[in-house]
């Protein structure tokens, strides 16, 4: 299922492979964001071309929009969308948190308000799991309790047990969703999630309760909820490196560029982020030497591309000042063009980072994204 190539001498990063039921993921791998079973403005041949491996959806979006009976009569999400490589579902977990207003959590699962027309729904671990299954999915994630930042350590306590808890049934469930499979055929993966807040012997904890379960991979949840980066990373290495080194390790929702070279360096394997497609739309490009707002008035005439170490068909193509043109003029395909050269950045840092740990290379190639991503103060404390 997962296995490790080989380790970066200097730091906790590995190179490795993860089989799935629709191909080989090379990791450190990121996987763009395609919540409601599409990346914003890309097509799946677009991503291909990138060199995306694997895409990220959602349990919580795709259960209210277009349900389980519409994507199952589908032939599963895969047909659905038109794309055959391998898809993780986020549980849904984030979404609790982020719409807690509407939201009621118990032991029991999570009862909420649909953001889309107020209708009353449920989430339980059982169901959750096996929405991800009835509809084809690679890699299903358990459904789990996030908590803010700050979070006092009663309420974080809680959310470690109740996610426990849930880990315990998802797995009874996923378990009794596979007898009859094809014992001969590559299964879906099951990955558990790590939560403790910002205390590190809760994440301890969870992380070797989890591992007591037994799960094909993990996740580390509850980053990058508020917390002060330098937090993060302080907690990060210990959290990653407990946990089973045979198995993929997966920071949810972190992705900045120096973020991830940073979490790789920590032992992760795995990423998801909306920055890139979320930026792109507001105008915004990642290059070789950091971040370009073209809505700025000093690409008005500026002729150079929008990043000329890049070889996607955007840079080859089109200048900065034609894109803003496209900004300014309110005209959809300046939101296409920066969403695709932005993923392109993202597939070829991510490729740039794995052949970096197979040649040794990788402290050399942190220079040179921190040079370029290096935070503001203000950044690193938002």
């Amino acid at each position: 299922m997962f296995h490790v190539i080989t380790h970066d001498s200097g730091t906790g990063a590995r190179l490795g492979e993860l089989k799935t039921a629709h191909g080989l993921v090379h990791t450190p791998v990121f996987m763009p964001v395609g919540t409601q079973g599409t990346v914003k403005t890309l097509t799946v041949r677009d991503l291909k071309e990138c060199g995306i491996e694997i895409l990220l959806s959602n349990v919580y979006h795709l259960s209210l929009r277009p349900g389980q009976k519409i994507l199952e009569l589908a032939g599963g999400l895969h047909r659905f969308m038109g794309w055959d490589g391998p898809i993780l579902t986020d549980s849904g977990g984030y979404q609790v948190f982020s719409l807690a207003a509407k939201c009621r959590v118990k032991d029991e699962g999570v009862t909420f308000a649909s953001h889309v027309d107020g209708s009353t729904h449920t989430l339980t671990p059982e169901s959750v799991i096996d929405f991800q299954v009835g509809i084809g999915v690679d890699i299903a994630v358990q459904l789990d309790e996030c908590v803010r930042y700050p979070c006092e350590r009663p309420e974080a306590e809680k959310a470690v047990v109740r996610t426990t808890q849930w880990a315990q049934r998802s797995k009874r469930e996923f378990i009794q969703n596979l007898k009859g499979s094809d014992p001969k055929g590559v299964r879906p993966l099951l990955f558990g999630i790590v939560q403790g807040a910002t205390y590190p012997d809760l994440r301890r904890e969870a992380a070797d309760r989890l591992i007591d379960i037994g799960f094909d991979g993990y996740c580390l949840g509850g980053f990058s909820v508020g917390e002060p980066k330098p937090l993060m990373f302080e907690l990060l290495p210990a959290v990653a490196q407990r946990l089973p080194p045979d198995r993929p390790r997966y920071l949810m929702g972190v992705g900045e560029p120096l973020d991830l070279i940073e979490a790789v360096e920590a032992g992760v394997d795995l990423f998801d982020c909306v920055a890139p497609t979320r930026h792109g739309r507001n105008g915004v490009a990642y290059t070789s030497e950091g971040r370009i707002n073209l809505r700025n008035a000093i690409h008005a005439t500026d002729p150079s591309p929008l990043d000329p170490a890049c070889a996607c068909e955007v840079c080859r193509t089109y200048s900065r000042m034609y894109i803003r043109h496209l900004f300014q003029s309110q005209e959809i395909l300046g939101l296409r063009l920066l969403s695709f050269h932005n993923v392109w950045f993202y597939s070829t840092l991510m490729s740039n980072i794995r052949r970096a740990i197979a040649e040794g290379s990788l402290q050399s190639l942190h220079s040179r994204i921190a040079a370029a991503y290096q935070p503001t103060l203000e950044e690193l404390f938002e």
